[in-house]
């Protein structure tokens, strides 16, 4: 049952990255990047994100000096496969051409990242690249885990700039929001699965070492 909340989470995770990004109002700073790589480049939006992932992997063990956490690439298979496959399916819905329209899907899929966001982390399994970059750039500029992330996304900003990715006020709610409602659906979700799952527990370090941001 956890692996399959574990699957669950991510999925719903994904679901919501594919509605901001159908939004047109912009995604978040490392999912920008992932389209503006597929626009330019070439290949899936997911195929970039499983790419990234093994970068992301490689560059963090040479910089915390350790072995590669390859469980982590997992994770970025599933998201991966499941940001293709909502892309997919929601190719066919008409474009949103009102301003409220766009916003009610872009509100949509953010509260999406949230509930799957904090399902996913409370299973306490298979560790993401990105959140393990914001630890290590933490302990290398010796500074807080706000900056360090900060400092993380302003990169993948201004490379998703580069690459016309997209843009938007929606990039920027991402930034600030989403942090605001993955603490909001944690306690809630963690009611939920304790009811599911009474044995299990989770780690509060952990999952605050995990979070993302979306």
């Amino acid at each position: 049952m956890k692996y399959a909340i574990y699957v669950g989470g991510i999925l719903l995770l994904t679901l919501g990255i594919a509605l901001t990004i159908q939004s047109n109002l912009g995604a978040s700073p490392f999912d920008a990047l992932l389209v503006g790589l597929s626009l330019n480049v070439g290949l899936s939006v997911g195929s970039w994100e499983i790419i990234l992932a093994c970068v992301l992997i490689c560059g963090n063990a040479l910089l915390s000096k350790q072995k590669p956490e390859v469980l982590g690439l997992l994770t970025a298979f599933i998201t991966g496969l499941g940001i293709d496959l909502w892309l997919f399916l929601l190719q066919n819905w008409a474009p949103f051409e009102m301003w409220y329209s766009k916003l009610c899907c872009f509100g949509i899929g953010l509260i999406i990242i949230g509930v799957g966001t904090s399902a996913y982390l409370h299973t306490n399994f298979a560790p993401i690249p990105i959140d393990r970059l914001t630890l290590i750039i933490q302990k290398l500029v010796k500074t807080n885990l706000f900056l360090a992330r900060t400092l993380i996304y302003f990169t993948f900003l201004l490379a998703a700039m580069l690459l016309n990715g997209p843009i938007g006020v929606g990039t920027l709610l991402t930034v600030f929001l989403g942090g605001v409602l993955l603490n909001f659906f944690m306690p809630i979700t963690k009611r939920a699965l304790d009811c599911i799952l009474p044995k299990s527990h989770t780690s509060q370090n952990h999952i605050q070492d995990n979070k993302r941001s979306i």
